[in-house]
């Protein structure tokens, strides 16, 4: 797996491409965001449009992320999963507790909104 962090207006975008499973590309990127998280980031997108395939360590992922920046009063959302990811999510009712944006406006204008 791929990815690559953004900061724009105090939103952290997370881009990931490939697989989302366990690995050590996976775990470098949960340590970047816990390090941007140790700075007051409170609001994160993770960008799913380029995930071909996520097992259910990579949905562990995803849910560790989410708790992380919730337990600090922040929040998280999926921008764009695949088809396939999309269905994992809600097979697994994952995408009731996960808000889904089409794009990267709908998920800053979401986060804008959700600490206030």
């Amino acid at each position: 797996m791929k990815y690559q962090t953004e900061l724009k207006d105090n939103l952290l975008f997370v881009r990931l491409e490939g697989d989302l499973v366990a690995g050590k590309d996976t775990q470098q990127m949960i340590e970047e965001v816990d390090g941007l998280q140790n700075r007051k980031l409170l609001l994160c997108a993770i960008d799913l449009s380029n995930v071909r395939f996520m097992d259910s360590s990579g949905m562990g992922v995803l849910v560790s992320l989410l708790t992380k920046f919730r337990n600090r009063g922040g929040e998280l959302v999926l921008i764009k999963p695949s088809d396939h990811i999309r269905k994992l999510l809600i097979v697994t009712k994952l995408n009731a507790i996960f808000t889904i944006a089409e794009n990267d406006e709908f998920a800053a204008q979401f986060l804008q909104e959700s600490i206030y």
